[in-house]
Parts: structure tokens; sequence; C-alpha cells
């Protein structure tokens, strides 16, 4: 256990950690709005369910894995000086729980809920920690290659590619093993309904609430206060503002690309918000912001992948473009700080991106060939698990794991 820490370090982790729990009533309204209003209940559900499980992987399983730490001694034991492991532990959940959170947008609508609880504790319990570990803690000795090959680590502050590119990633696995929503394409590849959001009030507070907490998501991973930086709070900002109005241009206005552009932008900035010129992170954001617009456009509408919230986009491409950014803007010559290489940055961001894919395909591989992921046609149509309709019509609450 660390004993070296203050109570005031305590203090400082703990107030991050619930600005980041905060953040998951965020995802919650973000999808709340976004999906329709019979799924709306199993939405807000699924978030906190979600979250409950998380918390038992990563404290039985998880974060010993990333970091070799258990609870498993006497009380007195654990909070010996400041107790400063457990509220790191509390905070480093928040990052973990954010995995089936942000899966949660994407497989949206059709998904069961058993089977999706399931897929959290595997996910946190294992899958995240193995690359968080690699990351944030030394493991396997790959940082240690990576610096020796080309004489930097991979850097990420603050989650761009370890939270959100992986979560991104997974999300896309499990959507396509899902497939689309009934009555969302015509078999000839057509659009067949839009499926519009459900409440464009609830999905701009889902998007207030995430914004308000990512400056404790960024500023906080510091961990320490003889740590903390003002920068990384100048550059989220810039990096926020960039991505909306590039999402607000290119995105026509449309309120939902308008709101999750500063998303986008967070998103990109987590990894090398210690280390750009502000002006950098305005062109991280704006580059994500874009990159969301386009790409969500093209994976609807082109190629067919029925990603409801858009995590792929979103946390998936922009969590990567900001690992590789780190690895430009960071660098001195650009206006950064330094300690950065390009070379590393990529290869990290493709380490972790493979993890996460090929993790994902292989979990909600192994749960649809076990109990299957997915609703059947009936109950799809009604709604997803827990619904407004059962509900309002009085009707007995029935789940279906």
């Amino acid at each position: 256990m660390d004993n070296f820490k203050t109570s005031a370090d305590v203090l400082f982790i703990l107030l991050g950690a619930i600005m980041i729990l905060a953040m998951h009533a965020g995802f919650a309204f973000l999808e709340l709005g976004t999906v329709r209003r019979k799924n709306q209940v199993n939405a807000l559900v699924k978030i906190l369910s979600d979250f409950a499980v998380s918390t038992l992987a990563y404290f039985f399983i998880g974060y010993g894995i990333a970091y070799g730490v258990h609870f498993f001694v006497g009380a007195e034991e654990l909070t010996q000086k400041s107790g400063y492991e457990l509220t790191k532990f509390f905070f480093l959940l928040t990052f973990a729980a954010a995995i089936p959170a942000i899966v949660s947008g994407g497989i949206a609508e059709r998904a069961r809920f058993g089977p999706q609880l399931a897929a959290t504790f595997l996910l946190v319990g294992f899958l995240y920690p193995f690359f968080e570990g690699i990351a944030w803690n030394q493991a396997f000795g790959i940082q240690g290659w990576l610096k020796a090959s080309f004489g930097e680590e991979f850097h990420d502050f603050a989650g761009s590619v370890v939270v959100h590119a992986v979560g991104g990633w997974v999300g896309l696995a499990a959507v396509l093993l899902l497939g689309a929503r009934r009555g969302r394409y015509h078999k000839d590849g057509r659009i067949a309904g839009a499926h519009p959001p459900s409440s464009i009030p609830f999905l701009a507070l889902g998007a207030w609430i995430l914004i308000v907490g990512w400056f404790g998501f960024n500023v906080m991973s510091a961990q320490t206060l003889e740590n903390v930086s003002g920068l990384v709070a100048m550059n989220s900002l810039l990096a926020m503002a960039g991505g909306t109005l590039v999402a607000l241009a290119l995105g026509r206005n449309d309120p939902g690309f308008v709101h999750n552009g500063p998303l986008a932008g967070l998103v990109a900035i987590c990894a090398g918000s210690d280390l750009m010129h502000p002006l950098g992170a305005l062109l991280t954001g704006g580059i994500a912001g874009g990159l969301f617009v386009v790409m969500f456009t093209l994976s609807q509408n082109r190629w067919k992948i029925d990603d409801v919230l858009g995590v792929w986009p979103l946390h998936g491409l922009c969590g990567a473009w900001g690992g590789i950014a780190a690895g430009i803007f960071g660098l001195k010559e650009l206006g950064g700080m330094g300690g950065v290489a390009f070379m590393s940055q990529v290869a990290g961001t493709l380490l972790g991106v493979t993890i996460a894919f090929v993790g994902g395909l292989a979990v909600y591989g192994l749960l649809k060939i076990a109990v299957g992921i997915r609703l059947n046609p009936e109950d799809e149509f009604n709604g997803a698990d827990l619904s407004i309709h059962k509900i309002s019509a009085g009707a007995e609450r029935e789940t279906l794991w």
C-alpha cells in the first residue's frame, strides 16, 4: 500500500473520483436522450447496473491485474497513514467503469441485459486492466521496449487510448456481432428508419454533465496536488471548444453533432493534455470534432454499422487520434513540452486498439455462442428488457435474464 501521500492528496483524488462518477450520469442521459422512448428505462438501469458490476470486477480482479495491489488485508492496514491507495482505487475504478458505459451506447436497443452484465464483468475484470497495466504500470516490459526502440515510452496522461479507444473498439466488436436494429436498414442496404433521438434536452444534459466531469477526468489524472497542472485544464477547454465548433460547422447545426463535438475534442485531448501548447490542443479537438461527424455519417449510412450513439467514431477513432496527436503536438518543435515520440504513440495506440477489438470479439463472441446477446424480435419491438411501455401499462416488471 502507498503510505507516502498526504491527506490533501486523498481529498484531491477523491474529488476527482466523484467528478468522474458523476460522468456516468452523463453517459446515462446521453443514451437516454438518443434512444427511442420505449428503451429509455433500459438505458438508465443498464448504466447503473454496469457500474455496480464494474466495481466488483475491478475490486476482486482488475485492480490487481493492472497494479499488483489487492485489498484482502486487515482494515487497519488498509487505512494506514492517509489510506491513499483506497481513494486511488475509487478514482481508477471510475475510469474502468467507463468501458461498459461506452459500449452501452453502441449496443443500445437490441442487446440482452443479463449477457451485457456478464460482458461488463469480463471487460473490467480482465481485458481493460490488461492494457491498463501495460500503459500505466510498466507491465510486460512493453514500455521499456518502446523507450529503447524510439526514445520515449507511450504517453497517455488521462486515457485517450487506455479508456476511450479501448471502449470504442470493444464497442465496435459488440455492434458488429449484434447486427443492426430491426427496421434500421432494408435488405438492399438502404436506410429504412432514421430512429431520431427521443429527447434533445436529455441528450444535451448528458453532454453537459460529461463536459463538466471531464475536467476531473483530465486535471485530476495528476493524482497528487504536487503534480497538478493548469495547462491540462486550459488544453481541455480549448479542445472542447475546437470540437464543438467544427462539429457545428460540418454537422450543419445538427444538435446531435453539436453536443457530441465537445466530447470528441475532450476524448482526443486526454492523452496529451499535459504536454501540448493550447493551440495544439485546439487543433487536436477541432480535428476530433470533424472526425466524429464524418465517420459517424459514413459508418451509419454507407457501411451500415448501427452504432446507436456513435461510440466507435467518438471514442474509438477520436481516442486513437488523441494518442497519435500527443506524439505530434506534444513535440517541442510544435510548441509542446516534449518527452514523447511519434512512433511510440503510434505503436501504443495500435496495441491498445488491437487488444480492445480482438478482446471484444472474444468476449461478445463467446457470450453469443453460449447464451445469446440479442433480444428476440418481439422483445426488441416492445422495448429492451425494461421499457416505459411495460411500466406505464402496469404490467409485471419482468426482465429477460
